[in-house]
């Protein structure tokens, strides 16, 4: 009879006893629920206990190391030249309507298509299409250009590019999805446009020196922080491009393929750890220790406003450390049923399986930003600057909050938690499989990602009930 280890034990019965006041925090217009709070809790956590059961009794050998690619049909040569015209074009206009444009963030198209259009809905594009960033990545297509017109100029002369320091890995792009997520939560002015232009342009600027020292692709795969990250969410797409053409593919055995590089882990823990602080920021127990904290900065002699800033950042590393220690609390839990193998090892070997609670953490907390203020890109397209144009007759349009109910945002926010950390469970079991080949073992070494899935998922649903109120 499979048992769960004592900390997968405490979990479960942490969640299952969860009072409901403690979810009760906000959801404002969502009080009438049909069933009490608490039981989405019972329910999540009884899904991912079946899912577990289910994927021990019927996946006894590994089915995400063959992505059993289909191509489907070429890819028009010149396409990816006409993507990357346009996500150039599509960066300028961001820049000039972020300098020149007003500098209210309502008004202006910067802060939507930064925070909504692609902060969430290319991640949502990735996981169902592919890598759609890389093409459009304007600062990728302007590296190419130059590189092409770099060999014409000299003959295929140009000096080859450095050799990348390997145990850099990717914390290049580590401390680009950090900075962002500081700018987007603890900057005071993180939403202004001008700001925003100008930090683009700093950003753009770091990528093509990464791209023109050490190569285009290479960079790209270590140091850009959205090509990474949008990439990492593209790996759980049934879409993808092999060898120039389109190509169909299991989901989420593109994981299988991805290459472990050092500050992957820190990379996904970084990128749950912002959006659990963007939702625990907006609730009572983060609220709650915010005056201390900052009383204790303003003794030290800072101004009101430098320590709550250093008060928030606080709380955001916080935030990214707790999640790694989750994680690394399974990885040596599972070491204890892995014979021999490292947590080392084991850390690097299932860190895959945070792409999909990562993805689950984005889609559920700021789905309703996408649904609602998304549609704002109607009228921002018509008047981007925010000075009373109407290019396309859409300046008029407004946002309909009746499109979905608060109830039905509910559902799909708790369906979408509790099937990503299904997949997440599903990729670590695939994954063990692989490690140890024993079924067995790989079971018993799986009660552990367990215990990490009912953890984040108890998260995620403490943060959309606490974060709204």
């Amino acid at each position: 009879m499979m048992r769960l280890p004592p900390v997968a034990v405490a979990v479960v019965a942490a969640a299952l006893a969860w009072p409901t006041a403690a979810l009760a925090h906000g959801l404002a217009g969502r009080q009438d629920l049909p069933i009490p709070r608490w039981l989405f809790v019972w329910g999540a956590t009884v899904v991912l206990i079946i899912s577990f059961v289910g994927l021990a009794a019927l996946w006894r050998s590994p089915r995400l190391e063959d992505q059993g690619l289909r191509r489907v049909t070429p890819i028009p040569r010149g396409l990816e030249a006409m993507c990357g015209a346009v996500g150039v074009a599509v960066f300028c206009l961001l820049i000039y309507a972020g300098l020149a444009g007003s500098q209210r963030p309502t008004e202006n198209v910067v802060p939507t298509f930064v925070y909504v259009l692609l902060w969430v809905g290319v991640p949502v594009l990735s996981v169902l299409l592919g890598d759609v960033f890389r093409p459009f990545n304007p600062w990728r297509a302007i590296g190419r250009g130059a590189g092409w017109l770099g060999g014409r100029l000299t003959g295929g002369a140009a000096p080859a590019p450095l050799s990348y320091p390997e145990r850099l890995g990717r914390w290049p792009a580590v401390i680009g999805l950090v900075a962002f997520g500081w700018l987007e939560l603890v900057a005071a002015n993180g939403d202004d446009p001008g700001t925003m232009a100008v930090l683009a342009l700093v950003y753009a600027a770091v990528q093509l020196v990464g791209m023109t020292l050490f190569g285009v692709e290479r960079w790209l795969e270590r140091g850009d922080a959205f090509a990474v990250y949008f990439g990492l969410f593209a790996r759980m797409a049934p879409v993808t491009v092999d060898d120039g053409h389109l190509a169909l593919r299991r989901p989420l055995s593109g994981l299988s393929q991805e290459r472990w590089l050092p500050g992957t882990v820190a990379l996904l823990c970084a990128a749950i750890g912002i959006t659990a602080f963007d939702g625990v920021a907006e609730g009572p127990v983060w609220l709650g220790a915010v005056e201390p904290l900052q009383t204790i900065f303003e003794s030290l002699g800072f101004a009101v406003d430098t320590a709550l800033t250093l008060t928030f950042t606080i709380g955001l590393i916080v935030s990214v450390l707790l999640v790694g220690v989750v994680y690394w609390i399974g990885v040596l839990g599972m070491r204890t049923a892995a014979g021999a193998a490292s947590a080392r090892r084991l850390g690097r070997s299932f860190v895959v399986s945070l792409v999909p609670i990562a993805f689950a953490y984005v889609l559920a907390h700021y789905f309703s930003l996408l649904v609602f203020q998304g549609q704002a890109t109607a009228y921002l397209a018509s008047d981007p600057l925010g000075t009373g144009a109407n290019l396309f007759g859409t300046a008029s349009a407004t946002i309909d909050y009746t499109v979905l109910s608060a109830n039905a945002v509910w559902y799909f926010q708790v369906g979408a938690l509790v099937i990503g950390h299904a997949a997440g469970l599903a990729v670590a079991h695939d994954r063990a499989l692989v490690l140890f080949g024993d079924g067995r073992q790989a079971t018993r070494s799986q009660t552990w990602m367990l215990a990490v899935m009912i953890a984040f998922t108890c998260l995620g649903l403490f943060l959309l009930s606490a974060g709204n109120a």
